[in-house]
């Protein structure tokens, strides 16, 4: 139910989280690697404003195209139900909710990482969404490396992919001063 109630709980707590008085709601951001990358590109098409920014690692983006490539099919046929061309009712939800149907919804920068060795969801997947987000005029930065899979191990890599990382929210979430002179109560942030 990859689509179902662990989005709407996403959703339940973020919007739980944004009326905390601690919370700045004009900069709440969405981070998720692997499970947690197919949720960032489902979410981008249906948050309907709650995000600022957006953060994908080696994330399932097609999920008909990623079916077809991964070397693990055990996780598909699992959890999504089986093949795309199956006739189970979770299949068919599984793919009917595919996160580059919903790409017309994307209008958040992302970020998105890949590892051009990962073979369990393939850097592929990672392309595509780029590819929907320029297309779509969506600010986007595609931050593949060669010689990684589906984690970050290498030492200089990893100081990459940290300052990629850490630039993007700041770029987008980070409180600035002149945010300060704008707010009247700069203090409640």
């Amino acid at each position: 139910d990859y689509s179902g109630q662990n989005i709407r709980d996403y959703l339940s707590a973020i919007d739980d989280v944004a009326r905390e008085p601690w919370c700045d709601r004009d900069r709440l951001g969405c981070v998720g690697a692997s499970y947690g990358g197919y949720s960032v590109f489902f979410l981008a098409g249906h948050h309907q404003k709650r995000f600022k920014a957006f953060i994908a690692h080696c994330g399932m983006f097609n999920l008909e195209s990623m079916y077809g490539a991964t070397e693990e099919l055990w996780f598909p046929n699992n959890d999504l139900g089986g093949p795309y061309w199956s006739d189970d009712t979770t299949a068919q939800r599984s793919y009917a909710n595919s996160p580059h149907k919903f790409v017309k919804n994307w209008d958040t920068p992302i970020l998105i990482f890949s590892g051009q060795g990962d073979f369990r969801i393939p850097y592929t997947e990672s392309l595509q969404a780029f590819t929907a987000a320029r297309l779509m005029g969506v600010p986007s930065r595609l931050v593949s490396f060669e010689d990684e899979a589906h984690q970050i191990f290498k030492p200089q890599n990893s100081l990459v992919w940290n300052r990629e990382f850490f630039g993007w929210l700041d770029k987008y979430l980070k409180h600035t001063e002149t945010d300060s002179a704008k707010s009247p109560d700069s203090s409640k942030r």
